[in-house]
């Protein structure tokens, strides 16, 4: 499937659960990062998972994030992290980039451009805690401290999402860790792009959750053709 159809899919459905959210789609930012993402890809030699890297930076463009802050896993390639930057760009928002070590900072100016985000190093607890109002999240899901990262982020006062790259390895379940300190899980949906992606809602104020306490009342079941997750809460 095409990536502009796993964007169509994933916004077709259960809208008035992302105007819970607080934070408004506009296509035409979506489009420009998407576009400007597939061109970055064309001109560089690392295009590994271009389409999660396209879907990736059409929802930083299209939510207009103002804070978008990414956990990069060394050998993860490059294209991502391009697409979040044009998304910035479009947003006029800020693209930081974690990382844990200066080992990991090196490989990432090696690999991706020294000029390609703000470049944040450091343990995941403490640098999250700085990052006040993020409003789009993307983790690598093969990171050691990945659960620790989505545990310690703070949303915006708009809510959040939240983005597992390769999580279809079977290391946990994202809601979880989400989920944690009652934070509410508004949908959850995963994706057959690329190694798998993992698309977390975050909701503000009080309202049901997908995740957390009440986790063994709902039922999860995954359409294999579209990659839709549907999530049922058993009475």
């Amino acid at each position: 499937m095409h990536t502009s159809c796993y964007i169509k899919t994933f916004l077709g459905t259960s809208r008035a659960r992302y105007l819970a959210m607080k934070l408004v789609w506009c296509p035409e930012t979506a489009f420009k990062a998407y576009i400007d993402t597939v061109k970055a890809a064309q001109m560089r030699e690392d295009v590994e998972d271009s389409a999660a890297a396209e879907l990736v930076a059409a929802m930083a463009g299209g939510w207009n994030a103002k804070l978008i802050v990414e956990a990069w896993e060394r050998g993860g390639g490059a294209t991502t992290s391009v697409g979040l930057s044009e998304a910035a760009r479009h947003t006029c928002g800020r693209h930081v980039c974690v990382l844990p070590d200066e080992d990991a900072a090196e490989d990432y100016a090696e690999v991706v451009g020294s000029d390609a985000a703000e470049v944040v190093v450091g343990e995941a607890e403490e640098v999250m805690r700085e990052l006040k109002g993020v409003e789009l999240l993307v983790v690598d899901w093969r990171r050691r401290d990945a659960a620790r990262i989505v545990r310690e982020v703070r949303p915006g006062v708009k809510g959040m999402v939240v983005v597992c790259r390769h999580a279809g390895g079977g290391k946990g379940r994202p809601e979880v860790a989400v989920a944690a300190d009652g934070r509410r899980v508004v949908r959850s949906v995963y994706l057959p792009v690329g190694s798998g992606v993992q698309i977390l809602h975050v909701g503000v104020g009080k309202g049901p959750t997908v995740a957390g306490g009440e986790l063994g009342r709902w039922i999860r079941h995954v359409d294999r053709k579209t990659g839709e997750e549907h999530v049922f809460r058993r009475r």
